[in-house]
């Protein structure tokens, strides 16, 4: 199935607002994609979770309207309004029916423009989070490998950091940090602004240009991230969770970046080491050995390399065995490659699932503030099937080199019983230790000082 970028309007307005207007009317909705750019990045070192907080307090009352009152109109029209943080964005989102777009935009001006920022529902927001994080930690602490295992691998770089912060840091975040956050890091020249769907194009375009072209320009300047250096050698972090049945972990290090030339190649070679049902990694560890009801792989890509990391868990009793059939199935990939006969699976798989991300006005908003956010052009949807038609062997194993790590050069981290699990760690590397109950995810750097700012 061919998929191509539908016709759509881009306007910029004269203190940096980039305006995104995509008519569809296949359905009477309207939806709108905002994203500022900053999100984690921004936050104070010592406060990770401001950004998250502040997103959090863009749909608790804004304008005329407290949170109560916001929530009511939102809810009394059908509508959604929600937003959040990541590493490098605050995403503001939503969807209307097209008789309400005017509204939309009103309210989306309102929480963007005129946030309350109110002290109850800001610690109301950091009380939940904490509750959030806590509960995670009782009964499902795979939630949290992931952020372990960032904070393991990039140390004090922001990739490292909670997005949405720690136990620690929610509890010290005051209101002064959230205003100093909105005041520094919220301006005209941060926003993407995406409006697609049943939308009368030339009034929101209006609209839009009078609610935000006397936005004013950050006072800040957007930090710009360093490239994260990879870890060339194992290190181990064992989180102790005491009498747990299993072991959850992690394995990762530093990948590539949004703009790896690669894409297309990448996605294949990650489908079929980790990426589906099939993979080698999944038939390894749950298939034939039965060590894991599941195991998978991806890559994080932002502006700069983000993490490729593969996760799975497995019996306590077993923790020795899972890791050693993961890190020899990373080796392998590495040694064996893979042959014109996987690629094609791959690629009749990749060609089935993609356009099934692209169907509804929603979907594209999404995905033009990306394309617009790292400057990647219609190309990087127009000319994706071709460039999965085109991937050969030799592509893959380029990628493979270039993208995947060795086993030998990886941070390992797991959350299980340390008095059992301890003595089949130790010849992986230097185990670093904390336990689960710390307030904090950052046990120690695996990358030492390379990846501190």
């Amino acid at each position: 199935m061919t998929v191509r970028v539908p016709e759509y309007e881009r306007l910029s307005l004269g203190n940096g607002v980039a305006l995104v207007l995509m008519p569809r009317r296949d359905v009477p909705l309207v939806t709108f994609n905002a994203v500022l750019r900053g999100g984690g990045s921004c936050d104070p070192a010592s406060r990770p979770g401001v950004a998250s907080l502040v997103a959090g307090l863009l749909e608790k009352g804004a304008g005329e309207r407290d949170a109560y009152a916001f929530a009511d109109v939102v809810e009394g029209v059908g509508g959604s309004f929600g937003a959040g943080a990541g590493a490098e964005t605050i995403n503001v989102r939503g969807q209307f029916l097209a008789r309400d777009q005017q509204l939309m935009l009103e309210l989306l001006a309102d929480a963007l423009l005129r946030p309350l920022l109110q002290e109850e529902e800001l610690q109301e927001l950091a009380a939940r989070q904490v509750e959030l994080i806590k509960a995670a930690k009782g009964s499902d602490p795979a939630e949290l490998i992931g952020t372990y295992g960032r904070a393991f691998l990039f140390g004090q770089h922001p990739y490292g950091w909670p997005v949405f912060g720690s136990e620690a840091s929610l509890t010290a975040i005051d209101r002064e940090d959230v205003r100093r956050y909105y005041d520094g890091q919220f301006g005209a020249e941060r926003l993407i602004l995406v409006l697609a769907g049943d939308i009368d194009a030339d009034l929101l375009a209006r609209m839009a240009a009078e609610s935000f072209s006397r936005w004013p320009r950050t006072c800040t300047p957007l930090p710009v991230l360093a490239r994260p250096r990879p870890l060339r050698e194992r290190r181990v972090l064992l989180v102790d969770f005491p009498e747990s049945a299993q072991t959850y972990f992690w394995i990762g290090n530093v990948g590539v970046d949004k703009r790896y030339p690669r894409r297309a190649a990448l996605d294949l070679v990650n489908t079929l080491f980790g990426g589906r049902f099939t993979s080698l990694l999944n038939t390894e560890l749950r298939i034939r050995s039965g060590l894991s009801y599941g195991a998978r792989s991806s890559f994080a890509r932002g502006s700069v390399p983000g993490e490729f990391s593969l996760r799975s868990f497995a019996q306590t009793g077993n923790t020795g065995r899972a890791l050693e059939l993961a890190l020899r199935t990373l080796d392998r990939l590495r040694s064996d490659g893979v042959t014109r006969e996987m690629l094609d699976s791959a690629r009749a798989y990749t060609l089935g699932q993609y356009p099934l991300g692209l169907e509804t006005a929603a979907d594209w908003a999404a995905m033009l503030a990306e394309i617009e956010l790292y400057g990647l052009g219609r190309g990087y949807i127009d000319d994706y099937p071709a460039q999965l038609a085109a991937v050969g062997v030799a592509e893959a194993q380029a990628v493979i080199e270039e993208a995947f790590p060795r086993a030998d050069s990886v941070a390992i981290v797991t959350i299980g019983d340390a008095a059992r699990i301890e003595g089949a760690l130790e010849g992986y590397g230097l185990v670093s230790h904390m336990a689960l109950t710390d307030p904090e995810f950052s046990g120690g750097w695996a990358s030492g000082d390379e990846n501190r700012p």
